[in-house]
């Protein structure tokens, strides 16, 4: 085919990374390539610049996923002929799916003039400021990330001063606060800002005010909702809304079954001429369902408890999601006995599998000896009790 462009280059863009790709050749040669990996903070954004200038590049090209090529393509505006593309035109080769593979895809489009420009808005409607906070802080809404936001809508401090903000171990990362920090923030930018800010602390009190009326509700269900509780994984809201759903008598469910069922986390029963299909769950409770499954899920992360070994053993052999209904089941069923019979939780541990595994180990071998004419007496070993 060809050759359109003699020095271009195609970026691979994602939330923290970009990965350019530069080939460099005339029409008819074999191109140079080159490939390198930038950060998409704003400094290093620079640097891709420079990097592509000094080259002598003329032509960029990047695809229009997400949001992620924003960014980008405000720091390169002005210096290169930009071409964001269509990721629907742009498909690499199946079986080929690397981020460098990827860039170089990219590239070699633009070389040969094979990407179609989309529209792209003029920058006053389309440039962002490019803070990646969300990249340093696992919660960016926590104490020292509003603590930043507000410093940004304010705008007077620097990005060093701003940086120092941080509380905690989050300290240490003070050097990749700073470059995360460095954006573009305009006033515009600090007025969009100030107004989530406010409708997000709008939201938190609202929903201060309705844990406050459900507390006042639970009066009634202390004991109960106490019970819950001790399950692994049950919390207090998980708890309050159990109680809303199913209430405390349980007499008026006809057995534990039932209310699986109705709660939809009991595996389906579907057989037909002596074939089991598939033992999909039924429709149920939306909400309760919803909790116990969240439930399960954190359940498996509580250490040493039987839900948790349960939980990965099914995880091993029927995925994640199977697992974790299958635990929102028991979680569902302890419940219900506790709700009962007003008896506290009791943990089975995270050895009570391997002892039911030995125990029937034992068993089988014992059965197996007995059917070839043997009598067997099994007596324990110093060593093993």
């Amino acid at each position: 085919m060809r050759v359109i462009v003699e020095r271009c280059c195609g970026l691979d863009v994602h939330q923290e990374t970009v990965v350019a790709c530069l080939l460099i050749g005339a029409s008819g040669d074999r191109p140079t390539k080159e490939v390198r990996t930038f950060r998409t903070v704003t400094r290093d954004l620079e640097a891709l610049r420079d990097w592509l200038a000094a080259a002598g590049v003329t032509h960029v090209g990047m695809e229009s996923t997400g949001v992620y090529w924003r960014p980008v393509y405000a720091v390169l505006e002005g210096h290169f002929d930009l071409t964001v593309g269509n990721a629907r035109h742009i498909r690499n080769v199946p079986g080929r799916k690397t981020d460098v593979k990827d860039a170089e895809w990219i590239a070699d489009l633009v070389r040969h003039g094979l990407i179609a420009k989309s529209f792209v808005p003029p920058r006053p409607l389309l440039e962002t400021a490019n803070i990646k906070l969300a990249s340093i802080l696992s919660d960016v809404f926590g104490v020292s990330g509003r603590a930043m936001l507000r410093a940004l809508i304010e705008g007077r401090a620097s990005v060093e001063a701003i940086a120092d903000l941080a509380r905690g171990q989050l300290r240490r990362k003070r050097s990749d606060l700073i470059l995360a920090l460095e954006g573009r923030m305009e006033e515009h930018h600090r007025f969009l800002l100030a107004t989530q800010l406010r409708r997000l602390e709008a939201i938190e009190q609202d929903i201060a005010a309705l844990d406050l009326r459900i507390n006042e509700r639970l009066e009634p269900y202390r004991m109960p909702h106490a019970l819950l509780m001790q399950i692994p994984g049950v919390d207090w809201l998980v708890a309050a809304v159990i109680i809303a759903e199913i209430g405390v008598d349980m007499s008026v469910f006809l057995s534990v079954y039932h209310l699986s069922a109705w709660a939809g986390v009991c595996p389906g029963s579907h057989e037909s001429a002596g074939r089991r299909n598939s033992g999909r769950a039924r429709k149920g409770n939306v909400h309760l369902r919803t909790m116990l499954v969240g439930a399960a899920i954190s359940a498996a992360r509580t250490k040493g408890s039987y839900l948790k070994d349960k939980f990965h053993r099914l995880k091993a052999r029927r995925g994640a999601m199977r697992a974790a209904l299958a635990i929102a089941h028991k979680i569902l069923v302890s419940a219900y006995h506790m709700l009962a019979k007003g008896l506290p939780y009791r943990d089975l541990g995270e050895a009570y599998l391997d002892q039911i595994g030995q125990s029937r180990t034992v068993a089988n071998l014992k059965r197996r000896l007995e059917r070839l004419g043997y009598h067997v007496k099994l007596e324990r070993t110093a060593q093993a009790a």
